[in-house]
């Protein structure tokens, strides 16, 4: 597709508003290591404790900062060896009833799946899970832990920088992801509330996402970070889709080979459109499990009602015949966060923006 120059930079400067902050970032890097070091140490918990990692929208880059007022969140799952046939969902969560008081006293509370721990500036899930067979051994989940630690943004765009079992590329690490045995076995999760142990698959959500990102060169996890900021900021009254079913919905509808962001956005508003408003069935990555099932059908419809309006400015924004005009419209759409170009002079076809990239190359959106 084609597109006006400059808007790269744009993009960029809108992403970075969007993005976390460096001390959010930090908060959250200190908030997980804290806790998944405290479960090391823990001698009622080590033994029952195979592994750590961290799964949601921070393991996967698709978080965007949190609203004022707020803190951003990490969800840290928490691989244990213990039987279901041996322990009900209830006590599988009240295992770490006396680690939270010793270590956060006043600061967790009990939620259907996992435990909320709600810090100063961070807030973490810790999600007890149990391993379904002996297929997730002790190495699988280190190996499995290393893995989930990579950052799915630096993987796709460094592509030799990463360096996991002596694989520097990402047709290694493919290879890796292909073969291990952990890939197709889910992990069995506490559901307190209906008193039942669920199949859940972060990991595979995780390494969807990094091939996802890849087909997308790159692009893939900033349409979600922009199309999340878009739903949470613009219709702060609309609540649902939210969160993980919002992000699959996305990366079912954004195309591979995209070339830009911008691109990215304008495609994917309008595969929802094309969609229809009937909520659609969603299967999980890597499980049958519906995860739209959380959503009405009154409110996908709302939702629905949004992305039509949204999918006509994105495409005027993407066709627009000036940087002014685009950058007015893209502004409209995603709030204050993304900048203005300069109004154009009478005669001029856009203005150019100071630094901007000049090379055709660069003349793209983002």
């Amino acid at each position: 597709m084609t597109s006006i120059p400059h808007m790269r930079s744009y993009f960029d400067d809108f992403l970075k508003e969007i993005r976390l902050t460096d001390d959010q970032r930090s908060a959250l890097i200190e908030a997980h290591e804290r806790l998944r070091e405290s479960l090391k140490k823990s001698d009622d918990l080590r033994e029952a404790i195979v592994s750590t990692f961290l799964q949601g929208s921070y393991r996967r880059s698709t978080i965007i900062k949190p609203a004022a007022g707020q803190s951003s969140d990490v969800d840290v799952v928490v691989v244990t060896n213990i039987k279901e046939d041996e322990y009900t969902p209830s006590q599988a969560l009240d295992m770490f009833v006396e680690f939270l008081e010793e270590n956060y006293s006043g600061r967790y509370e009990r939620q259907g799946r996992s435990w909320g721990i709600h810090l100063d500036d961070a807030d973490i899930d810790l999600v007890p899970t149990s391993a379904p067979s002996e297929a997730f051994s002790r190495s699988e989940a280190t190996k499995n832990a290393l893995f989930s630690s990579l950052d799915v943004e630096a993987l796709v765009n460094s592509g030799t920088t990463v360096d996991l079992y002596g694989s520097r590329t990402m047709e290694g690490i493919n290879r890796i992801l292909s073969s291990d045995d952990w890939k197709n076995e889910p992990l069995r999760i506490p559901n307190r509330e209906a008193q039942i142990w669920e199949d859940t698959d972060p990991l595979s959500q995780i390494s969807w996402t990094i091939e996802k990102n890849a087909s997308c060169s790159g692009h893939y996890v900033n349409v979600v970070k922009a199309i999340k900021w878009w739903w949470r900021t613009k219709h702060p009254d609309k609540k649902y889709p939210k969160g993980y079913p919002l992000e699959h919905l996305i990366g079912n509808c954004c195309p591979d080979g995209i070339e830009s962001v911008a691109e990215g956005v304008t495609l994917t508003f309008e595969s929802i459109v094309a969609l229809g408003s009937t909520k659609p069935i969603l299967p999980d990555r890597g499980l049958p499990n519906d995860v739209m099932s959380s959503v009405s059908q009154s409110d996908y419809a709302k939702f629905y009602d949004a992305i039509v309006e949204a999918a006509s400015f994105a495409r005027m924004a993407f066709d627009a015949e000036n940087t002014y005009e685009a950058s007015t419209k893209w502004n409209e759409l995603f709030g204050e966060e993304f900048p203005l170009a300069p109004e154009p002079e009478s005669k001029a076809k856009f203005t150019a923006r100071a630094g901007a990239a000049t090379t055709l190359g660069e003349a793209r959106f983002s």
